[in-house]
């Protein structure tokens, strides 16, 4: 347990550092690489020093206007995924599916094939770290 909250604080530090060197990417494929960097990254994290939920805030503000530009790709359905997980709009798996289904499945790559995985994980399971009383 001592390495998992070693990693975790490194994670956490790695993200926060990530966020706080103003760092945007200049092309809408490297803005959208930064915010699923970050999203990622503090989703990964249990730790939160305070400034968490304001800085993920921000990066899902990005995301809205990087959503819009980028073009349906593998990147656009990570990103989707990352803020679906965050927000559960179901206006983001709409167009995750559209992307989805835009694919050939007989010729999916390995990354197509994990990110269509996570994607329905996400999908399937919003809420991994709770238990939901019923």
């Amino acid at each position: 347990s001592d390495d998992l909250s070693r990693r975790n604080g490194e994670v956490y530090r790695l993200t926060t550092a990530l966020y706080n060197s103003g760092v945007k990417g200049s092309t809408v494929e490297e803005q959208a690489n930064v915010c699923l960097a970050l999203l990622m990254g503090y989703s990964a994290s249990f730790i939160d020093h305070g400034e968490k939920q304001k800085h993920i805030q921000e990066v899902l503000d990005r995301c809205w206007d990087i959503l819009d530009a980028l073009p349906a790709s593998l990147l656009k359905l990570r990103l989707l995924t990352a803020c679906y997980g965050e927000v559960f709009d179901e206006p983001l798996v709409d167009e995750g599916r559209v992307i989805i289904n835009s694919w050939d499945s007989a010729s999916l790559t390995v990354e197509q094939q994990e990110a269509i995985a996570e994607f329905w994980n996400v999908i399937e399971n919003p809420y991994p770290w709770e238990y939901i009383d019923e």
